[in-house]
Formats: C-alpha cells, sequence, structure tokens
C-alpha cells in the first residue's frame, strides 16, 4: 500500500490552503511566506487551476493518484452530479468519517487508527480507511484507544461535527444517518474543475 511519508505542511503550503486543522498547516505565516525567499507568486492558467483543486481534495482525503482515478470513474457511473457523487464517495470514507466526528485529529491519525484494526463497523473489525460507511453503519472503537480518543476530543475544542453523522461522546460512538451531501463538506471545493482535468 503506497502511501504519503513526507513532509506535511509542504502539501497545504502546495495547493495554498490548510488540508489539516493544525497549526502547522492554519498558520498563515506558514502557507505564505515558506523559506528563505518566500512564495513566489505565480498565476496559475487553466491547466494549473485543474491540477490545483485536484491535488487539494487528494491531498485533504489523503488518497493516491491511482486510487482517486478509481473514484473518478465510480462517480461517473453513479446517477446525478459527477463531481458530487465524487465528493460523496471520498467523504463517506471511514478514515475520514472517524475524522468528521472528532476521534482524531488529522486524517493521518484518522487512518493510522482505523488501518491498525481500532475500529468496529457494525461490531466487525475493519481495517480498511477506504471502506464505505452507508446510512444506518454503528462504528465504535476498541477499549485500549478509547482513552486517547477522549484525549483528541477534548483538544478539538470548537469542533463542529457535520449533519449526516451523529456522535455520542460518552460512549464514543459514531452513527451515520445520511450520505454527506455537498454543502456538507466544511472545506472550499470546486468539483467539477476535477471532472474536467480528467476529461
Amino acid at each position: 500500500m503506497a502511501r504519503y511519508i513526507g513532509p506535511k505542511v509542504k502539501l497545504s503550503r502546495r495547493v495554498g490552503v490548510p488540508i489539516a486543522d493544525n497549526p502547522k498547516h492554519t498558520s498563515k505565516r506558514e502557507l505564505v511566506y515558506p523559506g528563505m525567499h518566500g512564495l513566489r507568486g505565480r498565476r496559475l492558467r487553466d491547466y494549473g487551476l485543474r491540477l490545483n483543486e485536484k491535488q487539494k481534495v487528494r491531498f485533504h482525503y489523503c488518497v493516491q493518484e491511482r486510487q482517486f482515478r478509481r473514484y473518478i470513474a465510480l462517480a461517473g457511473t453513479l446517477k446525478g452530479n459527477t463531481g458530487e457523487q465524487l465528493m460523496r464517495l471520498l467523504e463517506s470514507r471511514l478514515d475520514n468519517v472517524v475524522r468528521r466526528a472528532g476521534l482524531a485529529r488529522t486524517i493521518w491519525a484518522a487512518r493510522q487508527l482505523v488501518a491498525h484494526g481500532h475500529v468496529l463497523v457494525n461490531g466487525r473489525k475493519t481495517n480498511r480507511p477506504s471502506y464505505s460507511v452507508q446510512p444506518g453503519d454503528s462504528i465504535t472503537l476498541k477499549p485500549k484507544v478509547q482513552k486517547l480518543a477522549r484525549e483528541q476530543m477534548e483538544s478539538l475544542g470548537g469542533h463542529q461535527v457535520p449533519g449526516w453523522i451523529e456522535v455520542n461522546p460518552s460512549e464514543l460512538t459514531i452513527k451515520a444517518i445520511a450520505f454527506p451531501t455537498s454543502d456538507q463538506i466544511p472545506f472550499d471545493i470546486n468539483p467539477n474543475l476535477i471532472i474536467e482535468f480528467y476529461r
């Protein structure tokens, strides 16, 4: 399984927006004035704009290029707007649901939590971060990581849980009640530019 192990803030810097809710990523100085000489301002052309939008989504969900192309192909087979279907598929990934619920600070922490087998979906161990969560699914944590998850929830003070999932903080359970919609995605993205990039 391929994964990115390089510096994470460099990804935020490359696309010009924070890809994690972390002071390192959200700091204006880190994004705008990296290194000794600062950021070279250059105007992106049409191809660059579409590429940047695609990379922004890829980095945000921690998905490699080959896997991202599979999501594009799958979104094209579903009814409705392809861009919205793509974002629904990415948003309902298991690692992303754990992050949106506030049980992990970043997508990388949520991915590790799932990959190490600490997450149960409907009572069954699921160690695939790409598992697609469906409405009605119940997600719980194994007892040995519940203390860590509580600490993460406390450290994320004003965290907003999206309306398509319900979180029970006392029992550390997550329930998916609907599919995510485009207005429930908490960062600014234009999925139509991504679809145009692959056409």
